[in-house]
């Protein structure tokens, strides 16, 4: 039997088992972190599927492609692999695989600011989940539809749904859910007001992330969370060491929403501290990082971004504020430290 290698990693001719194995290996080593070495194996293992006319392996690897399109912020190619592999999926009658399929495209779907479809997709996952008793996938599913209930400024649903998940996950010892539907009860408290349980939902999203040894792969949401609840206090100083984290983290990823977001909270930091020059330039340089993908900040996500312009063209005039803005877009990302 021949072999040949991917990123130093033996793997054997076309056959059935090595074309499962390599998207094996690639689907884990994306979750750890090495998208490098996992987008090479996927791509590989697509290529022996294909050959051998394997249907359910061909969907397999399309769905895990979206995720890695994603994470490069590359929605054209998520949204074709995403649909090709949900179309495969379905073809076969397997609802596991519609709803791997799913995620990266109702991920998509929230981002580009198409809500109701987002919803739509949440909600077939949600009634594929309970037929299969996933339990766990039903926690995650109904999260989905808080971060909906989110974006749409539906807070007291957001805080339902996400409530109803917490309690799902914790029963089923499902650490990874409890912290994602801690995080929406965290950005949702956040946008109700209510800085004190904000900071206290995040305080243990951050305590759990560093016990379980999750840096430095932290993501840049969890430190900008509650960056932005530092700010609404007036503590610039706390606001500025999380946003700096966060920036850090971002980088790390490679992600432009990440780096995007991360941006954005360094901007709100600064500018209670009277630099709303720099504020101006930060959220110019986020803007033109989210158009460098495709995907400028939809209207759910507004309000920080409008919060923090309002104060920095307050201190600066409309004309020095439009003026620092064109400059930090006109900058590479880099050099917004």
């Amino acid at each position: 039997m021949t072999s040949d290698s991917v990123d130093g990693i033996s793997v054997a001719a076309a056959t059935p088992s090595s074309a499962r194995a390599a998207w094996f290996l690639g689907s884990h080593l994306y979750g750890i972190g090495n998208a490098t070495a996992s987008a090479r194996l996927v791509d590989d293992a697509l290529a022996r599927f294909e050959e051998l006319g394997d249907r359910w392996g061909t969907a397999a690897a399309l769905a895990t492609r979206s995720f890695h399109a994603k994470l490069r912020g590359d929605f054209p190619a998520l949204l074709r692999d995403g649909e090709r592999s949900l179309e495969l999926f379905r073809g076969l009658g397997d609802e596991w695989g519609q709803l791997q399929a799913m995620v990266p495209l109702r991920t998509r779907a929230e981002i580009v600011g198409e809500y109701g479809y987002a919803g739509e997709l949440h909600g077939l996952c949600l009634a594929i989940a309970e037929r299969l008793d996933l339990r766990r996938e039903v926690s995650f599913q109904l999260s989905g539809l808080g971060r909906i209930a989110l974006l749409t400024r539906e807070y007291g649903r957001a805080g339902e749904l996400h409530e109803r998940a917490r309690r799902i996950a914790v029963e089923q010892t499902d650490s990874f859910g409890e912290q994602y539907a801690e995080i929406g009860l965290g950005m949702g408290a956040r946008r109700a007001g209510d800085l004190d349980a904000a900071e206290a939902h995040m305080r243990n999203v951050l305590d759990t992330h560093r016990r379980m040894g999750y840096e430095p792969g932290m993501p840049a949401l969890i430190l900008a969370e509650p960056g932005f609840a530092a700010e609404l206090r007036g503590d610039a100083g706390r606001a500025l060491e999380l946003q700096r984290s966060g920036l850090a983290a971002a980088r790390a990823t490679g992600d432009p929403r990440s780096l995007a977001l991360a941006l954005e909270g360094l901007a709100g930091a600064v500018s209670p501290a009277g630099d709303a020059a720099r504020a101006a330039r930060l959220l110019g340089t986020a803007a033109a990082v989210r158009a460098s993908v495709g995907v400028p900040l939809p209207e759910g996500e507004h309000d920080d971004v409008v919060r923090i312009g309002t104060r920095a063209r307050a201190v600066l005039g409309a004309d020095a504020y439009e003026a620092e803005y064109a400059r930090g877009a006109a900058r590479p990302p880099e050099e917004a430290a």
